[in-house]
């Protein structure tokens, strides 16, 4: 039987166990400049297992990919530097880490865009809740977005693969391609957020079409062997949701497949938001269990799993590997307090996003 801590191998690496870190924003990052600074590498090494992987928080492939103040970007040389830092100090303990490549699109605020002005998605619909996260760290408002041009899209693409081999070139052992949680390649997939009239809009194999060309790209730049993508099919994060999400994911999983990827990570519906508040969602479909069949490569599945939960999925082989994000943030030496059933940190929700040490990197290891 595989258990939760036995070896895995996942397209160019081999971990040593099964528990991942999942990616957290925790708006820590240099202003101006967005840049990773030492206390970030700090952070990331005292989570660094011997063997284990990481996922780097969401880190912006461009400029106007921001969302949120004092979050990391991966456009610049300053951040490659950065990221060096980091990527160094998790290598000096034994483990991986991969870099989550992001674009909020419409969930972004004029206030952090490089230029000031509005967001860009797929269509001029502004998000149907919640709220932006300006500068200052205020909530306001959504603004409603500008539609980014056809021609204008190929040119993201290749920002894309190109914040892949900037990734390498920080030492990140690979990519993950964030395409959940309602953010602009989600955007694209999704027909609420999408109904755009070109080739990137209206049928399914269209609305895919941007977050294929994108992960087609990064393979092409950087080998499939060293990215993964995140999805969340059943996710309502940030004015997300598909009607009918089947049809939708069924035909994007069955395109990656062929792509030789290193793994996809699904995040599980019962998490859905639970970086904003303490959610279960319940009565809701196991995503693992429902793209298992479909899937032929590794699985990584996330949300809300306790260690007897994450045990039991693996054993169960419906995933590969857990990732665990709140208890990773209270818990520096998480895989090691679950191999021998510790009791966990608490996690101090209200440290998460921006500030310093406190809540970051001053949680005690066992």
């Amino acid at each position: 039987m595989t258990t939760l801590y036995d070896p895995l191998k996942v397209g160019a690496w081999a971990l040593s166990h099964r528990v991942v870190m999942a990616p957290l924003t925790r708006m820590r990052a240099a202003r101006p400049g967005n840049i990773p600074t030492p206390l970030m590498a700090e952070y990331y090494a005292q989570r660094a297992s011997e063997g284990g992987l990481i996922i780097s928080e969401a880190t912006q492939v461009v400029p106007e990919g921001q969302g949120m103040p004092a979050t990391p970007g991966i456009h610049s040389a300053a951040q490659v530097e950065g990221w060096r830092a980091v990527t160094d100090a998790v290598h000096d303990k034994g483990g991986l880490i991969v870099c989550q490549l992001w674009h909020v699109g419409r969930i972004s605020h004029s206030s952090v865009q490089p230029d000031g002005g509005l967001p860009k998605a797929p269509s001029a619909i502004a998000p149907p809740s919640g709220m932006a996260l300006t500068a200052d760290f205020e909530r306001v408002p959504f603004e409603t977005p500008e539609a980014i041009p056809t021609e204008a899209l190929p040119v993201l693409v290749e920002a894309y693969a190109q914040a892949a081999r900037n990734a390498l070139a920080a030492d990140f052992d690979g990519v993950e391609i964030h395409s959940a949680n309602g953010y602009l390649l989600e955007q694209f997939m999704q027909s609420a957020s999408n109904q755009r009239t070109d080739r990137y809009g209206g049928s399914i194999e269209n609305r895919c079409r941007l977050p294929l060309e994108v992960t087609e790209a990064i393979v092409a730049a950087i080998g499939g062997d060293r990215v993964g993508i995140r999805l969340s099919p059943f996710g309502v994060a940030n004015g997300s949701g598909e009607p009918d999400p089947m049809p939708l994911y069924t035909h994007l999983v069955e395109k990656l497949a062929p792509l030789g990827l290193a793994y996809v990570h699904f995040i599980e519906p019962r998490a859905s938001g639970a970086g904003q508040a303490e959610v279960d969602h319940q009565d809701t479909p196991s995503a693992a269990d429902l793209f298992r069949p479909l899937w032929p490569g590794v699985l990584i599945t996330a949300g809300n799993f306790t260690r007897e939960s994450a045990e039991g999925v693996v054993e169960r082989g419906a995933a590969d590997a857990v990732a665990f994000g709140r208890h990773f943030i209270a818990n520096p030496d998480l895989p090691k307090r679950l191999k021998q059933a510790a009791p966990l940190n608490p996690y101090n929700r209200a440290t998460f996003y921006g500030g310093g040490a406190e809540g970051y990197t001053d949680y005690p290891a066992l």
